[in-house]
């Protein structure tokens, strides 16, 4: 079946009970036995949901993966993924990394003995000198956030093979709709299912998918063990927003791509960062490696950090927030918002500055979108 099928029906058959067309949510927090050596297929909830269960197989579906699971945040999937690795073990990281990302592996992960180390992840050469003997995963963002560097997929896990390592790969900021990571080689790809997958701001959420059974049981392992899971009203809010994924990220990419094309042109924005642009240097490895640029992009103003905050300030449409992947478009400045967790020197390492903005450009109307930010940038003068 093609992906909005899938969307639509994978894990989610009529309840068998009532014929309820949509997965009911199962709010319960156990589940009774048949005799007492006889569980049923449900036993306990963090351990299994039918709710849940439906999220997980219809995410596996999308992402043409062996097996799904789901956490409560997408730092949970994280956190539950980093679980499997020892101390004494060496990861290469994605220079280029959401702060949550960052703080999590610099400020937990290296306290608990793993060894980091940052590398631009578009320079394969200084990828293949990174590695090391006790290097267990690499850690891929493509594109990144908030500066949407895209990395050659197929390079990164031919290296990784080659050395018998494990990648991982961030795929929140395109969904599965635009980029499958598994078919590129890829052992586990991430999401935030609070962005795209979702889509509609109400729902924080997480989830890995992986092709190996035998790395998804193990995952499955640390999953219970752990118990980071997300509730049964949660999972079927994602399943709801499931369904129009596709006609969703069909609208955010073309809006996306809009207003960038109009941005690149204002006098008052110095750059724009978007793939889908000429203008950006991996816009022919985006455009081959993926089907489409997503919803999400940044830029950089003239005028330093007071025309940033004036421009979002300025905005009438745009919410200043974090996160993205809603219906409605949100804006956000990196340095003193999604990032605020490095360290000023890392950020501007990275290339965060001061100037920076980030926009998740919603399902409103294009030339609203546009009409906002003309009025907002006018203001600026």
């Amino acid at each position: 079946m093609k992906f909005r099928t899938r969307a639509i029906h994978a894990g989610q058959e009529p309840e068998p009970l009532h014929g309820s067309v949509m997965t009911p949510v199962y709010q319960t927090s156990t589940f009774a036995f048949e005799a007492p050596d006889k569980p049923r297929t449900f036993d306990y909830s963090r351990s299994g949901n039918p709710t849940r269960q439906a999220l997980e197989e219809c995410l596996a579906s999308l992402e043409n993966g062996s097996r799904g699971l789901v956490f409560a945040s997408g730092m949970a999937a994280e956190t539950t993924l980093l679980l499997q690795y020892q101390a004494g073990d060496h990861f290469v990281v994605s220079d280029e990394i959401y702060g949550g990302t960052y703080r999590l592996m610099m400020n937990v992960m290296q306290n608990k003995g793993i060894e980091i180390t940052l590398v631009d992840l578009s320079d394969l050469t200084a990828l293949e000198d990174a590695i090391r003997d006790n290097t267990r995963m690499i850690w891929i963002e493509t594109p990144t956030n908030p500066l949407m560097k895209v990395v050659d997929l197929e390079a990164i896990t031919g290296i990784a093979q080659k050395h018998g390592i494990h990648t991982v790969c961030d795929n929140t900021f395109l969904s599965p709709y635009f980029q499958n990571p598994l078919d590129l080689g890829v052992d586990m790809v991430l999401h935030s299912t609070t962005k795209y997958i979702n889509g509609h701001s109400d729902v924080v959420g997480g989830a890995i998918v992986v092709k190996d059974a035998a790395l998804g049981e193990k995952l499955y392992f640390l999953q219970n063990a752990t118990g980071a899971v997300p509730g049964p009203w949660d999972c079927f809010l994602v399943l709801r927003g499931l369904k129009t994924l596709a006609l969703r990220m069909e609208a955010h990419n073309q809006n996306a791509l809009d207003l960038a094309q109009y941005l690149e042109t204002h006098p008052a924005i110095k750059s724009v960062l978007h793939p889908g642009l000429s203008s950006h240097p991996q816009h022919a490895l985006a455009t081959r490696q993926a089907r489409g640029y997503g919803g999400t992009f940044s830029f950089f103003m003239k005028g330093g950090l007071e025309a940033a905050y004036h421009l979002l300030g300025a905005l009438k449409l745009h919410s200043q927030a974090v996160s993205l992947g809603g219906v409605e478009s949100l804006i956000e400045h990196p340095w003193s918002m999604t990032h605020i967790s490095m360290p000023e020197a890392a950020r501007l390492e990275m290339g965060i500055t001061e100037n920076l903005v980030r926009v998740s450009v919603g399902l409103e109307d294009i030339e609203d979108i546009k009409a906002d930010f003309s009025q907002a940038l006018a203001s600026l003068t």
